[in-house]
């Protein structure tokens, strides 16, 4: 053998054992020293895969190989004890990376396990073995699947093709725990990193309100001060520097709430007619300005109050605002129970492009229309995080005859 390919099997054998790391097998943590003993517990998909080889086969005995650095470890075992042995008396270690399956009748008479410890006695007598490699999609070894049986017997074209076939359902059971467990750990970093987020705009949201609010109040100090004309350039300028400011707190308390809504919601069951009774209280001055009138079809329904009624408060002042000018605005609220808990906010106004309907759902996306009133572009981001908190989702399309209907999937009711 060459230097140049001891090389490159150390360095294979380096990344294999990285790749063992990232689906941290065998299970638990062993910090890379050698174990005796087992300690934790088999999976039962794994052992029903075992059992099933050891069915297939006709076999005494079957095992789910895990081969680290320097041991053999069995993290399921069918007719035997699991174990761990030394990676230099595995049977498994000498045919694992070969990428194809071992299957002799009798290992006694092979020179690669003739003197192996299981076949001569020293640890067992195994006559009859197979071994399949574990392999994953990248290509990786990550051990084998072993059946054996301490009498000589013979492997048919169906055994085989069942242990290769079980095989690879071993590979889909541990590559399922593996991304199972990294989406676990997504989650929890994005847990994490909303909670920061919350402190940040938080932290944030003080730091600009305190000299927002001064600068507002020195502005209308000034607007009130005898010695600026009412009717003069530094009172129009004056209101230009009230009305931004205004406008800025507002973008900044809206940011705030985005950043704290949509995370733990504590379902219980509401009726639609009383978040909608709150919901038509706090856009009174808004509904009488337009000359809105707002129906809802009740039903009950199983969600986080305070936030669903957040969402509904948005929904219907876009409804209101953005009607089409010159016609009272009307907007159908009502729900529906099924497999899911579906709202809908019915608007019959200007209606939103096709091409725009993904991206307005988006934070901080305006459009930017003639005659549209202005506005922060958080609510319809907000009302997704609702959505999505729910388990749910949130779509726009066309109402017949003109408008837009909001379609808030709201989860289960369970």
């Amino acid at each position: 053998m060459s230097l140049l390919h001891a090389d490159e099997l150390e360095v294979q054998e380096l990344a294999r054992q990285a790749v063992l790391q990232d689906y941290r097998l065998p299970y638990g943590e062993t910090g890379g020293r050698p174990v005796e003993k087992l300690d934790y517990e088999t999976p039962p998909e794994l052992l029903n895969l075992v059992k099933l080889a050891v069915r297939v086969s006709g076999m005494d005995a079957g095992v789910i190989n895990i081969i680290t650095a320097d041991q053999q470890h069995q993290i399921a075992a069918v007719g035997v004890d699991a174990s761990v042995c030394s990676r230099n008396d595995s049977m498994c270690s000498k045919v694992f990376t070969s990428g194809a399956m071992t299957a002799l009748t009798d290992a006694s008479l092979d020179p690669r396990f003739a003197d192996n410890p299981f076949v001569n006695g020293g640890i067992a007598d195994v006559r009859a073995y197979a071994s399949v490699p574990l392999v994953t999609a990248d290509g990786f070894a990550l051990g084998t699947l072993c059946v054996f049986s301490l009498r000589a017997l013979g492997f048919g074209a169906d055994q085989r093709e069942g242990l290769e076939i079980l095989a690879r359902q071993v590979v889909e059971v541990l590559e399922l725990q593996f991304k199972t467990r990294q989406l676990v750990e997504a989650l929890d970093v994005v847990r994490r990193s909303n909670e920061d987020l919350a402190g940040f705009a938080a932290r944030v949201s003080h730091d600009l309100k305190n000299p927002l609010t001064a600068i507002l109040g020195y502005t209308e100090l000034s607007e009130q001060d005898t010695d600026v004309a009412s009717s003069g350039p530094a009172a129009r300028y004056f209101s230009i520097i009230r009305g931004s400011a205004r406008r800025m707190l507002s973008t900044v308390e809206e940011v705030l709430e985005f950043s704290r809504i949509g995370g733990a919601i504590s379902r219980r069951k509401i009726r639609l007619s009383t978040m909608m009774n709150a919901v038509l209280q706090d856009v009174l001055p808004l509904s009488n300005a337009y000359d809105a009138v707002v129906t809802v079809r009740d039903a009950q329904l199983t969600v986080d109050q305070a936030q669903v009624t957040a969402l509904l408060q948005n929904l219907v002042s876009n409804a209101i605002k953005y009607s089409t000018p010159g016609i009272p605005p009307r907007v159908e609220v009502l729900a529906s129970i099924g497999d899911t808990q579906v709202l809908r906010v019915i608007d019959h106004g200007k209606g939103i492009d096709p091409a725009d309907r993904l991206r307005v759902l988006e934070p901080l996306v305006r459009l930017h229309r003639d005659g549209d009133p202005a506005g922060s572009g958080i609510g319809l981001a907000t009302c997704a995080r609702i959505a999505a908190a729910h388990a749910g989702s949130i779509s726009l399309a066309q109402t017949p005859g003109g408008g837009t209907t909001v379609t808030v999937d709201l989860g289960p009711a369970a």
